[in-house]
């Protein structure tokens, strides 16, 4: 990006002129004295939901530890990518940044055929919270475990439905690959995000619906709706009684939703890196820690190695889903 490659000429002039030091001196000073003004995160998440959450629990942390208030700029809509072009465009100064989800990075351009941006425009920092999906059902449907469901869709296939956040979301390719491992077929209903889908599945209008622990266990918890399995590879600590899919024969079964912190490209490595060890000591204090875990969560805060080898691990295991169910980007 122009904005990228103005920001990395100014490290090389000075290297030019006043030998490599000069520019890792600058880099150094600007960390040292970073943050001296607000930070914003770009967040594609509307207030209330999962990444708002999230990002308001660390901003207030962030807030206390850097001695500047982190303000969250919540710019929702078009399935994350709004906020992640205005967070592609801004100066890689360390000032805005973009709370990232598996769909902005994983997803996406699995889906759409054409995105303006990719993981190339950012610097990886963390993710911070791990959001596993939970199969759930309506109290009324006449299976209360994953074998009945599953008898109960091969008996009627193509009746029983499951709610999506949208076709080619994270929950639409959690429902494609529970066909593929249990060889049934239902029927996808597409919703315009968490809340439309959830609401029907509460009616009774929906059959079943993958979705994260900040939709689910309250409605769990209240017995509005039955929580059948786990989408992880451990179980939730806020419902331990729910079992995971792995347990119950669905091998290696793993979807949801991360929420992850990330930087403009050209972004200094100093800031970033500070940035880094600011995130990984919020995560593990034992009060943000169970904040996170409260909301059905399990707290992360892995390095920017990880978080970019996850990205691609991931998107290749998707790849193969999105191929099998013969989703076509758009």
């Amino acid at each position: 990006m122009h904005t990228q490659s103005r920001y990395l000429a100014a490290p090389a002039l000075l290297a030019l002129l006043f030998g490599p030091g000069a520019a890792f001196a600058q880099s150094a000073d600007a960390a040292k004295a970073y943050p001296n003004r607000p930070v914003r995160f770009v967040n594609p998440s509307s207030p209330g939901g999962g990444a708002d959450i999230i990002a308001r629990i660390l901003g207030q942390q962030l807030s206390k530890s850097m001695g500047q208030n982190f303000l969250n700029d919540n710019r929702p809509g078009a399935a994350n990518i709004i906020a992640t072009e205005i967070a592609a465009k801004s100066p890689p100064d360390g000032y805005t940044l973009l709370i990232a989800t598996t769909g902005t990075f994983v997803t996406n351009p699995l889906v759409y055929a054409k995105l303006s941006y990719s993981e190339r425009d950012f610097e990886t920092i963390s993710i911070v919270a791990d959001a596993p999906f939970i199969l759930t059902v309506h109290p009324s449907v006449p299976a209360k475990t994953v074998g009945e469901l599953v008898a109960l869709a091969k008996a009627r296939p193509g009746e029983v439905t499951y709610a999506s956040f949208g076709t080619g979301s994270s929950s639409h390719l959690a429902g494609e690959l529970f066909q593929v491992m249990t060889k049934t077929k239902l029927l996808h209903v597409p919703y315009k995000g968490s809340a439309p889908g959830m609401i029907d599945l509460l009616a009774g209008n929906i059959t079943m619906k993958f979705d994260s622990g900040f939709a689910s266990v309250p409605h769990i918890q209240a017995k509005r709706i039955r929580a059948l399995g786990v989408a992880a590879p451990q179980r939730l600590p806020k419902i331990p009684a729910v079992p995971t899919l792995n347990e119950l024969g669905l091998k290696n079964f793993d979807a949801g939703s991360w929420y992850a912190v990330m930087a403009p490209a050209g972004t200094p490595r100093d800031i970033v890196m500070k940035l880094h060890g600011e995130l990984v000591k919020a995560v593990k204090l034992p009060e943000i820690r169970q904040r996170i875990i409260d909301l059905g969560t399990y707290p992360i805060g892995n390095t920017p190695e990880q978080f970019s080898a996850q990205i691609l691990r991931e998107r290749e295991i998707w790849a193969k889903v999105v191929k099998d169910a013969g989703i076509k980007p758009e």
